[in-house]
């Protein structure tokens, strides 16, 4: 399966879903992941080792760390080369003042927001959609 790569059909059917949790952003040295942390995503940089981990991983692995988020999952499965959703996500939570980093798997679209406007974002996705519908 190949993922949606139109628009409207995107949006409509994105079906925002908040994840248990809070995460945070970290960056590790010489690109080893620590210990019982099991990251949701990873960048590699030239700094070092971008992770995604549950907060309390973080902690307990004595990771520093300065923004904590909620993730959004995006049900809708799209394509990576689909043009312009992550556009109208970003559009509508700024609109909301709502910061937004997006990061996209296979399958998924998966938003990291400030965690204490999570749910309020998830309200501002699912307005979006039904605007499309």
């Amino acid at each position: 399966m190949t993922g949606e790569r139109d628009l409207r059909t995107l949006l409509r059917s994105m079906r925002p879903e908040l994840q248990s949790g809070r995460y945070v952003f970290t960056s590790v040295a010489g690109g080893e992941v620590p210990a019982g942390v099991t990251p949701v995503a990873t960048v590699s940089e030239q700094e070092g080792l971008t992770l995604v981990v549950p907060e309390a991983q973080a902690d307990a692995a004595g990771l520093e760390h300065h923004f904590t988020a909620g993730r959004i999952t995006l049900r809708v499965h799209s394509a990576l080369d689909a043009v312009g959703l992550t556009a109208a996500v970003s559009l509508a939570l700024t609109d909301a003042g709502i910061s937004c980093n997006v990061v996209a798997g296979y399958h998924h679209d998966h938003l990291f927001v400030p965690y204490e406007r999570a749910a309020e974002a998830v309200r501002v996705l699912e307005a979006l959609a039904a605007e499309s519908r």
